[in-house]
């Protein structure tokens, strides 16, 4: 088909079918991060588009804080199984308890705790490629990122010295010990993974439409009421009809009121929405850098 008579999305669809492609291709042993959340959804449909009928060639892999959401591991775990994919689970806590990862005493998220987690992952499988959801428009430092993106043997990212991807050829050598990162869903917006999941009748994990569910009013947002996060003196607990835009660990997914319990919904309260969907997840606010330190230091 002419590339002229392809609508948006087939064309961004188009796109990532070919990264995907492309990563098979040129490297050895690559997987696809799978948490269960929209963007990885829609990576798993583009592997159906890009490889069917023949088995997904590569691995999902999931790292499990210990602090996810029950109905996203559930809905991970069913995707999954329904895929006939080979799922790949890394906890943080097994990290901690084998000296992997280092909690810093009093810390509660296990954002950073991700990092070795992952990267140990990754030396323990010999992946070297891994394919991400992450878009441009979520956020400063992930605007900054190639298609591939290339990671050292330290599984470190530096901004200021990424490959060049002209015409849309892409680099993918790597020495022993290096890896690369994969972002297949680059150019889409938040508004094109909704509108890709309607078109293509995706299932989500349940939490993404308004539930009624207990919470506090913390760090300007509505954050759920869960045994490790309780309320603290003085906090009221509300009961109320919301969503989650973005998820993240349940200490800090930020909950946004709303009523849309449907596909149309969601995307109506997009396009009208002032707010980007990272807005709402608390470990993204200690500072305008503190995603892009992550992902210097090995984060996805």
């Amino acid at each position: 088909m002419n590339s002229y008579h392809l609508d948006h999305l087939q064309y961004l669809e188009t796109e990532a079918v070919h990264l995907m492609r492309e990563v098979a291709a040129e490297f050895e042993r690559p997987a696809i991060l799978f948490s269960g959340g929209k963007d990885s959804i829609c990576l798993l449909r583009l592997a159906e588009k890009a490889f069917r009928p023949s088995d997904i060639p590569m691995p999902l892999l999931n790292v499990d804080t210990g602090h996810h959401f029950p109905e996203l591991n559930e809905f991970r775990d069913r995707r999954a199984r329904e895929l006939g994919g080979k799922l790949i689970v890394r906890k943080v806590e097994d990290a901690i308890a084998a000296g992997i990862a280092v909690p810093t005493p009093g810390e509660i998220s296990r954002n950073r705790l991700q990092i070795p987690t992952l990267l140990a992952a990754a030396e323990e499988f010999q992946f070297d490629c891994l394919i991400g959801g992450a878009r441009r428009d979520e956020e400063k430092a992930r605007a900054k990122e190639r298609f591939f993106s290339f990671r050292d043997s330290f599984g470190q990212w530096d901004p200021k010295n990424q490959r060049p991807e002209i015409w849309n050829l892409y680099n993918a050598r790597i020495n022993p010990g290096e890896h690369m990162r994969a972002f297949p869903l680059s150019n889409w917006t938040e508004m094109d993974v909704w509108e890709y999941i309607k078109r293509e009748k995706l299932e989500v994990p349940s939490i993404y439409f308004s539930h009624r569910r207990q919470c506090v009013r913390r760090h300007n947002q509505w954050l759920p009421v869960t045994d490790l996060m309780p309320p603290k003196e003085k906090e009221t607990v509300k009961e109320l009809v919301v969503r989650v835009r973005t998820i993240g660990d349940i200490i800090s997914t930020g909950m946004v009121e709303s009523p849309a319990n449907n596909f149309d919904d969601i995307i109506a309260e997009i396009a009208a929405a002032r707010v980007t969907e990272r807005g709402s997840r608390a470990d993204d606010k200690s500072s305008e850098a503190a995603m892009e330190d992550r992902k210097k230091a090995g984060y996805f």
